[in-house]
């Protein structure tokens, strides 16, 4: 099994529902056959280096997977016939250090994703605390 990272430039006027449904196709086509996907990453908008098929800017994602290397060419023919897609890229990690870069990359995402979630659970304890808290000193000016 290889490490292989592509890089793939969705077209900037889709809406966020053909976005994550033109993530999910590619996604599935990439499972089914057979590659274990690690991460994504949405990169986001971000404006390209010359304009390509009429668009100055566009959605980057970048996926990350353990797979055998003859599906490669199959996934890159569906992401060629994929309209949304403007360009795409695929990277194959070769080398004992370009897999622990691999690695590294892989597990950044997570830890961004992880902290996320994790940032947004805290938010919502703070603001209930200080409502406690608020109700608690207003009882106490009252009190005095």
């Amino acid at each position: 099994m290889n490490h292989y990272e592509t890089l793939f430039i969705l077209k900037p006027t889709l809406t966020e529902q053909e976005i994550n449904s033109n993530v999910e196709k590619i996604k599935n086509s990439l499972s089914s056959e057979g590659a274990n996907i690690l991460a994504i990453d949405d990169i986001g908008l971000r404006r390209l280096a010359y304009p390509v098929k009429k668009s100055e800017r566009g959605i980057y994602y970048v996926l990350y997977y353990i797979s055998e290397g003859n599906i490669i060419s199959e996934f890159e023919r569906k992401l060629r016939f994929n309209e949304d897609v403007l360009k795409f890229l695929t990277i194959k990690y070769r080398t004992k250090r370009e897999i622990e870069k691999f690695k590294l990359f892989v597990s950044k995402i997570d830890g961004v994703v992880e902290s996320r979630e994790s940032e947004e659970k805290p938010k919502h304890e703070e603001e209930s605390v200080k409502v406690e808290d608020r109700a608690e000193q207003e009882e106490k000016v009252t009190q005095a």
